[in-house]
């Protein structure tokens, strides 16, 4: 027998799984068991291409010896160290490293362990500003429908997706929504739409209703993507940009999905040509190998609130016990290594065509109703069954069983292959992707 086969749990039944269908999971069970490149294995010995960089986050690509080798001499040399009143080297070498591929001054950079916690930071960073500046009224957080920010308070009250918020209270006060970007004439838009720059609009009409000086900052994430790819239309992001300026509001981008080359530039800032006064990012920061999430924040931010401090007083009462802690800093340092090394954004951005071009001839599916794209992320909308999510649930079975992994969002398949991809692999991401999408 396979010794692959024989890596199965002895019971299924005491994990409780995150955004899963526990019960349809365990009842059919998808383990996996070993990655390398572009491809996992599952517990049946199978291959499985990896369309979805696991979860966005393995850019480089399975199985990168010289991130493990790296985490494996930290642990031994440098366990832990505290980040409250001490610093190890990595931090401040992997933070000098970030600032030079960020745009414009966003040159500090403020670690927690995911996403989640970089937008909780960075909204928690938003209101400290305001209040070290003598605006301490500017307490509204303005986010957008159908906007994904993570788990936690911040980033579900700030958020626009329904079932991550419906069951768990009213969420942060003083919060208010953009409308999404997504019109009907997109439907089947290559690229940046040319309608809808104006829904931008929608901050000022909230300035208008509210003050602008009760509003500390907007989020929106570049490429709005776990909703489905909805990508903004020419000119939104701009005007977004000049609104907030306007009314000293903070921009914030969260680039945890778009960040390190997914849009085919290091991050969706340069791509759209905007440079916010803040930015999240992680999965990709250490190639998903160990947590790290972290927000870089512009000169004046980070000026404007240690300056309000006595010199010798902690500036801001915010962090986390694993901040930059060293063995996942050392994979970050490694990740940074590998992407520069490699040209994985260059890469990315030459592989762009070939993958746009394969996600758009999925178009004559009669099961397919949208389909929208930008660098190496599409989204493909489906016709739903009988309830939403079914379809999706299917689908993602069916391609499990045909040996491909993607993201589903409900009936939204969402596509983005590690940046390591070569187009043999596209050609068969997109062959399995449509004979299942051909049988339903």
């Amino acid at each position: 027998m396979n010794s692959v086969v024989t890596k199965v749990p002895n019971s299924l039944e005491e994990y409780w799984m995150p955004f899963t269908a526990n019960r349809h999971f365990k009842a059919n069970p998808r383990l996996i068991t070993g990655a390398e490149g572009m491809y996992y294995t599952t517990h049946q010995g199978n291959k499985l291409l990896d369309g979805s960089a696991g979860l966005f986050c393995v850019g480089a690509g399975h199985g990168r010896r010289e991130i493990a080798e790296a985490a494996q001499r930290t642990l031994i040399e440098l366990d832990y160290a505290p980040p409250f009143q001490f610093g190890h080297p990595g931090t401040f070498e992997l933070s000098r490293r970030l600032a030079a591929l960020t745009p414009g001054d966003l040159n500090h950079v403020f670690y927690g362990n995911s996403g989640s916690e970089a937008v909780e930071s960075a909204l928690k960073i938003a209101l400290a500003y305001h209040r070290a500046r003598g605006e301490g009224q500017r307490m509204r957080l303005v986010g957008r429908e159908r906007a994904y920010h993570g788990v936690n308070f911040g980033g579900i009250s700030v958020a626009g997706l329904v079932n991550n918020r419906k069951a768990f209270g009213l969420g942060l006060p003083g919060v208010v929504h953009l409308r999404h970007t997504h019109l009907p004439e997109h439907k089947f838009t290559r690229g940046e739409p040319e309608t809808g720059a104006e829904l931008a609009d929608d901050l000022q009409r909230l300035v208008d209703l509210h003050g602008g000086d009760t509003i500390a900052a907007c989020i929106v994430e570049p490429i709005a993507g776990s909703t489905g790819v909805l990508v903004p239309p020419k000119g939104y992001l701009k005007r977004l940009r000049e609104i907030c300026d306007k009314h000293h509001i903070l921009l914030i981008f969260d680039e945890v999905i778009c960040g390190f080359g997914r849009t085919g530039k290091q991050f969706g800032a340069d791509s759209f040509g905007v440079v916010p006064d803040m930015i999240t990012m992680a999965k990709a920061l250490t190639n998903g190998v160990l947590p790290m999430g972290a927000v870089a924040v512009s000169d004046r931010i980070y000026e404007t609130i240690c300056d309000a401090a006595p010199e010798t007083s902690i500036e801001l009462f915010h962090g986390y016990t694993y901040s930059g802690c060293p063995v996942a800093t050392a994979a970050a340092l490694v990740t940074r290594d590998i992407f520069e090394r490699e040209d994985l954004v260059g890469r990315a951005a030459k592989l762009t065509p070939k993958f746009q071009d394969a996600l758009y001839e999925l178009k004559g599916l009669s099961v397919v109703t949208d389909i929208r794209g930008y660098g190496l992320l599409g989204g493909v909308d489906l016709a739903p069954l009988d309830g939403p999510g079914l379809r999706g649930l299917k689908v993602l079975q069916e391609l499990y069983e045909a040996g491909l992994m993607v993201k589903l969002t409900g009936d939204c398949v969402l596509i983005s292959p590690p940046l390591v991809a070569e187009e043999a692999h596209i050609d068969e991401l997109f062959s399995k992707l449509r004979d299942v999408l051909k049988r339903q």
